[in-house]
């Protein structure tokens, strides 16, 4: 057993303020969210926490630890090397209570690229035809749809800090994801959405999103790529 001090960030709907609690972690292997739902069960239940998988895939847990935007179900104790460990809700985020924030806004925004296949109906519904794909046709979003979209590349990004009508980063990988499918013919309709100061144009390459993506997506590269195929007036990313 090992002695772990945790100050949490806490807010009521009123105020905030930090609150500190010592919890006994049973190994280095724990997680973030082991030892907050430690604390949340044995010390104080009206601890507010959002998380379900515990498996870094429903994106839930997001949240600022040691001043990195991480999820807590992947955060070891043994990642942080310290036995101090601070906790705050996302940036970026209006907070609904202690760690739970509001991720409406960034579900809103990907919303607004449209992100699924774009085609004419009739050749869908109306027509057996299937809608293969080469694998290097694939390979060209193949990463870029690991996204689970937890909010933690929106949190850590400069430019949605300051300016609230900034699409970011995760509704423009979404704009590069359904855009470079091959299946896809909503190049055009995109494109009108994103060539805009709000959009792409607005990235200053900090490329922090990137760094703390939970699933290794680089949507820093993919806003790059959108604005590669603007310029080339290209028919698809």
């Amino acid at each position: 057993m090992k002695s772990v001090v945790i100050k949490i960030k806490r807010y009521d709907g009123k105020k905030s303020w930090w609150q500190e609690y010592k919890v006994e972690a049973p190994s280095e292997r724990v997680s973030v969210l082991d030892l907050l739902l430690k604390v949340k069960e044995e010390q104080d239940p009206t601890l507010a926490v959002r998380y379900s998988c515990r498996m870094a895939i429903c994106g839930s847990c997001g949240m600022v630890i040691n001043g990195v935007p991480r999820l807590a179900c992947q955060t070891l104790l043994s990642d942080l090397k310290t036995d101090v460990i601070t906790v705050e809700p996302l940036w970026n985020h209006k907070v609904i209570k202690d760690l739970v924030v509001d991720l409406e806004p960034d579900f809103e925004k990907v919303k607004k690229v449209k992100p699924y296949i774009i085609r004419d109906i009739k050749e869908i519904y109306e027509t057996d035809r299937e809608f293969g794909q080469k694998p290097e046709e694939l390979d060209k979003y193949y990463n870029f749809a690991y996204c689970i979209q937890c909010g933690l590349c929106m949190a850590a990004c400069p430019v949605v800090a300051t300016h609230e009508r900034f699409l970011g980063p995760m509704a423009l990988n979404a704009a590069y994801r359904w855009s470079a499918d091959s299946r896809d013919q909503g190049w055009k309709e995109r494109a009108k959405i994103i060539d805009v100061e709000e959009g792409v144009w607005g990235c200053h390459l900090a490329y922090t999103c990137s760094a703390v993506c939970p699933r290794g997506v680089d949507p820093g590269f993919s806003i790059q790529l959108l604005k590669a195929a603007l310029l080339r007036r290209a028919k698809r990313p």
